[in-house]
């Protein structure tokens, strides 16, 4: 007994979505360097999947992370990959004395700036 396609897709070849959205995260991890959220908006897939997708190519040894993303308070937080063989790049990380030194810098840059304030109303 055969099957036969139905109507609507009669004389047309059958893709699988899936198999379309892998190989456009494929072929933007070969083009250049981009984020998981980058990639999940140019491919149409969600986040959380690129996610996925990524961590399993890095397993695989198929990827590698190439650099680091940093958040607003300039920590790296976001893995950045890229596809092929190579060494992932290490997370960067402050030192105690690093993260004070910083934070008096900024807490003494708001007194500052309070001050000039205060005397500017009086």
């Amino acid at each position: 007994m055969t099957r036969t396609p139905p109507p609507n897709n009669a004389g047309r070849r059958l893709i699988k979505i899936n198999a379309i959205t892998q190989a456009q995260l494929i072929k933007l991890l070969l083009e250049g360097t981009y984020s998981c959220a980058e990639l999940a908006e140019m491919t149409g897939l969600h986040y959380v999947t690129v996610l996925q997708y990524t961590r399993e190519l890095h397993r695989a040894g198929a990827a590698h992370i190439c650099m680091w993303d940093k958040d607003g308070r300039g920590r790296d937080l976001m893995k950045i990959y890229k596809l092929g063989v190579g060494k992932d790049v290490k997370r960067q990380r402050m030192t105690g004395a690093e993260r004070q030194r910083k934070y008096k810098a900024k807490k003494a840059l708001h007194a500052q700036v309070t001050a000039a304030v205060v005397s500017i109303q009086a």
